[in-house]
């Protein structure tokens, strides 16, 4: 039967031909994997191979076997695949499938792309990191080296214009898809309660039974994982009916088992339980029944465990549409959806592109390998979060990767060769074989079952692995065996990766190859609270097994921001830290707060740990002044010792600068504080607590800052005081809103011209006082006062103070201080 992409192939043909790129745009059901492929290899357009990527290992391998199939030929002839630790090609491979992975691995090893003339990009629109990275490294290559190679992207859902762009403006061909009515079937009412992953997986498997009841055909059950998977088919047992057979398809099958879905039963009904590889790529036969749990498992980026972990989130719009599709392959089907109509229109349109929200290292490590330490200017079509991106080159600047300057290191060249997470491949680099359990235990999910019940120690996993019998009967905890057997499988395949040797660590010096960031030391206290190398804290119960220990390493953590729970890490001997981390030795000199004083140590550091403290006996003055310049910020102005002279010599500059452009300093409480460093801390090298302060001449600082020409300056335009008839220096008060001074009437005798300051000759405020200095009258004009008030002030005067001289002329007096003599 023809497939419904047969009649858009002739338009991709020619887009191919004349321009060397193209976007298909095809919905499910239209056979562009199937079909494309093939038709190009059928055109006689290249003679080298043609490359196609699948996003998944179940889906590259079973459209591998779909093509074989069409050809008539066995895997391995022109037909053959290529996935993580798996390949079937041969010598006349004309159409390799691989999984996305694989093209970045062919890319860094040959970027001429050396006898391929085609890459298929097929169900682009999942948008995963190694897509994304794929497409964005081939289209540098085709533009640099390979103007010939052609690009063809695939997808069934997304929006073809962008991609086209960002391919130089490729033609976009369309296709239609076949695909029968689907009856879609919602909840009556909402089934969720919150964090209840026994009723989700309780009310799945009630609709399964439903389904069954209700409709005939095969039947296909989206879940998130390969644990729920096997808890609903548990559920299910003996529900059903008896002509339906349950079979499993997720990644972690072996493949056997994952390619019995994909083969038409002999009698009986088939219900496949499957993860979202289901969703595309895949073409299960028979189905006619969708049942949908609605909820999705993809990578976001962790900060508990330094990495990307798969976190079940609600499926989106798109992905439920495209799941309900796979009802309408063969004929009328039926979509039941666990959720009501109305939950519907809460959900997200689209999945987010994995570069958005997952850990950027790998991503920033192939490109440090490609030769280039910024995305910009890469074909990416959604660019990586540049605080991500950032961030994962400080990581790889950490554990040797990158150099100072962002350039790929031989170590990181090492590193990117490993198929693991940048952290785990530095441990198996550096650990050798002891550390691939270690890596399988840390890339797959927790082999002991329970929640937060569950010991945080990691080396009870190892035993598990090591004995699982033993453990059972000797520890307390349940074991899951299939996630054994996967770590297993998994380790198997590291150990062969990595050479014989390297040194005998335990499993806590191993995690801090991984984790440099997350080693441990606990703080003062009854709790079990750690600080961690990189700054953050972590917090353990009580009566966990490493609360009690002075280091331990934190491989996986809950994310809090401020404190973290720890969830695993393994305890830490100070020797193996300074074994394999660099300990600096730091000579600190600061401002203790709580204290008020300056704490002089000498320390050894493990990045944020203090390892060592000890007292620094020798500490230079300059230390020591720099610290009580950070206890004065501290302290405020105040802790200084303002004396009189030293407020009315700050008044004065103040004063002046008022007036206009000045040359001295700004003497005002933020222009101290800013220039601390400039004026005081050069006499601060005796003082170490807040008390000391209290000893240091503010007055004569001050004025060591002003400088002899300063105080020239200041004393010509701001005196200090000026100078009464009688030789009395009178001190000039500059903190009011005028300049003032007081003086007795009397010394003023004789003074015909009224003192001024400053460079505008500012007249200043004379406050005349009576013999016994009590305010008599406040002038600013004494000449004027001479001549109009003072004859009745001298009437008022002479009758209280007869042995005073009251002069009628007080311009032509003689000024004293001193009464007149008896008699006269």
């Amino acid at each position: 039967m023809e497939l419904p992409v047969e009649s858009a192939l002739p338009a991709l043909l020619s887009a191919l031909k004349s321009r060397g790129t193209a976007v298909l745009q095809a919905p499910p059901g239209a056979g562009k994997t199937t079909r494309v492929p093939l038709f190009l290899l059928e055109s006689g357009l290249y003679r080298g191979r043609i490359l196609m990527l699948e996003p998944r290992r179940v889906a590259a391998r079973a459209a591998a076997e779909r093509l074989a199939s069409e050809l008539g030929e066995p895997l391995g002839g022109r037909v053959g695949y290529r996935i993580r630790g798996e390949k079937k090609t041969g010598k006349t491979t004309r159409i390799e499938v691989v999984t996305e992975g694989i093209l970045t691995r062919i890319l860094q090893n040959d970027p001429e792309l050396s006898g391929i003339d085609c890459v298929i990009f097929d169900e682009f629109h999942e948008r995963s990191l190694h897509a994304d990275l794929g497409l964005a490294l081939t289209l540098e290559s085709r533009e640099a080296l390979r103007p010939d190679l052609h690009l063809l992207v695939m997808s069934a859902t997304l929006d073809a214009a962008p991609v086209a762009k960002l391919m130089g403006d490729a033609p976009v061909v369309t296709s239609q898809g076949r695909a029968f009515p689907v009856e879609t079937r919602w909840l009556d009412r909402p089934w969720k309660r919150p964090n209840q992953r026994a009723r989700f997986e309780a009310a799945l498997a009630d609709l399964v039974v439903q389904a069954a009841a209700e409709t005939t055909g095969g039947m296909l059950v989206f879940l998130p994982g390969a644990g729920e998977i096997r808890r609903v088919q548990g559920l299910l047992s003996g529900r059903l009916p008896d002509d339906c057979q349950i079979q499993p398809l997720f990644g972690g099958l072996p493949f056997a088992e994952q390619r019995k879905p994909l083969v038409p039963l002999g009698k009986g009904r088939k219900v496949v339980l499957a993860t979202s590889i289901a969703e595309t790529s895949l073409t299960i036969p028979d189905i006619r029944v969708v049942v949908d749990g609605g909820l999705a498992r993809r990578a976001r980026f962790d900060a508990g465990s330094g990495m990307s972990r798969l976190v079940t989130e609600r499926a989106t719009k798109a992905e439920a549409t495209q799941r309900q599709g796979r009802a309408g392959r063969v004929a009328e089907g039926v979509c039941y959806r666990l959720w009501t109509k109305g939950e519907e229109g809460g959900m997200a349109p689209y999945p987010p592109a994995e570069i958005e929200s997952t850990d950027l290292s790998a991503l920033v490590l192939e490109l440090a390998n490609w030769g280039t330490d910024t995305p910009d200017g890469m074909g990416f079509l959604t660019p990586p979060p540049p605080r991500a991106y950032s961030e994962a080159q400080e990581l790889l600047q950490k554990l040797g990767a990158l150099d100072a300057n962002r350039r790929i290191t031989p170590h990181g060249k090492a590193l990117s060769r490993l198929p693991l997470h940048p952290r785990l491949a530095h441990m198996l680099t550096l650990g050798g074989k002891r550390a691939a359990t270690l890596a399988a235990l840390l890339e797959n999910r927790d082999p002991l079952r329970g929640g937060w019940d569950r010991p945080t120690d990691i080396s009870l996993r190892i035993e598990a692995l090591e004995n699982s019998a033993k453990f059972a009967s000797e520890r307390p905890y349940s074991v899951d065996p299939a996630a054994l057997k996967s770590i297993r499988q998994e380790a198997k395949r590291l150990f062969s990766l990595v050479p014989e040797g390297g040194k005998t660590l335990s499993a806590g010096a191993l995690l801090s190859l991984a984790f440099p960031d997350r080693i441990g030391l606990r703080r003062k206290g009854e709790d079990a609270r750690f600080l961690l190398s990189g700054g953050k804290g972590a917090v353990l119960e009580g009566g966990d097994a490493l609360a009690g220990c002075r280091m331990i390493v934190a491989a996986d953590l809950d994310g809090d921001t401020r404190e973290a729970r720890l969830r695993l890490g393994a305890r830490l001997e100070e020797g193996e830290a300074r074994a394999l981390h660099p300990v600096t030795q730091l000579q600190v000199c600061e401002w203790s707060r709580r204290d008020r004083m300056v704490i002089a140590r000498e320390r050894s550091m493990l990045g944020a740990l203090v390892l060592e403290d000890r007292h620094w006996k020798a500490a230079p003055p300059e230390a020591i002044a720099a610290a009580m310049v950070e206890g004065v910020r501290d302290l405020g102005l105040g802790a200084l010792d303002w004396t009189k002279p030293a407020r009315l010599l700050r008044a004065r500059v103040e004063w002046l600068n008022g007036r206009g452009d000045s040359p001295l300093p700004d003497m005002s409480d933020k222009g101290l504080l800013d220039q601390l460093e400039v004026w005081l801390q050069p006499f601060l090298g005796e003082c170490r607590k807040a008390a000391d302060l209290k000893k240091v001449n503010i007055a004569k600082v001050l004025e060591m800052w002003l400088g002899w020409d300063g105080k020239q300056l200041l004393d010509r335009l701001a005196p200090a005081s000026i100078t009464a008839p009688t030789g009395t220096r009178l001190a000039v008060d500059y903190g009011g809103a005028q300049p003032s001074v007081q003086v007795r009437l009397q010394e003023m005798f004789g003074l015909t011209t009224h003192p001024t300051v400053g460079p505008d000759r500012l007249p200043v405020l004379i406050e005349l006082l009576s013999p016994a200095r009590r305010p008599v009258q406040t002038t600013a004009d004494l000449p004027g006062f001479w001549a109009s008030s003072y004859a009745d002030v001298r009437k008022d005067m002479r009758g209280r103070y007869p042995r005073h001289p009251w002069p009628e002329d007080p311009t032509v007096a003689e000024a004293t201080r001193r009464v007149k003599p008896k008699g006269r």
